[in-house]
């Protein structure tokens, strides 16, 4: 058995840990309908948005969220829309409210989670903005597909695991 110098072993093992760093870099993967609509790398503070038509308002809503510092959920920051209706945030211990022209905002809402489970709906238009990339889901899925947006390591979002 031939003897390696010692740099060639050094230079294997670094090239082994830096891929063993690269599979376990922590990513936001969104998935739907079985297949992988985006990955991209966690940084703490990757800010994220989800615009859709509120189903019964009917109105616009945005929703500004970020990847938390642990890079392990999402903190959501801030929500705008424009009307009042179900399953929009309007009390005080909420976050920081006020009128932007026609929309009211909720600032520093600190809602903190560990994944999320969105559906595309008939008129919602459901969008993603992650990444400097929009990803506008309902123009690909169906109304009632399942949109999951979770933090995992590299390896899981590529094998689907």
């Amino acid at each position: 058995m031939r003897r390696y110098p010692l740099c060639v072993w050094l230079t294997l093992i670094g090239v082994l840990l830096g891929l063993l760093n690269v599979f376990l870099t922590p990513c936001l993967v969104v998935r739907a309908a079985g297949e992988r609509v985006a990955i991209v790398e966690a940084r703490p503070e990757l800010p994220f948005s989800i615009h859709f038509i509120h189903s019964v308002q009917k109105t616009p809503v945005l929703e500004n969220l970020e990847v938390n510092e642990s890079r392990d959920g999402f903190t959501l920051l801030s929500t705008k829309y424009q009307s009042f209706g179900v399953g929009l945030p309007f009390l005080a211990e909420e976050g920081d409210f006020r009128e932007e022209g026609d929309y009211y905002v909720f600032d520093h809402m600190d809602r903190h989670f560990r994944d999320l489970s969105l559906r595309t709906g008939v008129g919602t238009q459901l969008t993603l903005t992650v990444g400097g990339r929009e990803y506008r889901l309902f123009e690909r899925y169906a109304p009632g597909t399942r949109i999951d947006l979770a933090i995992m390591p590299f390896y899981r979002g590529i094998l689907g695991l």
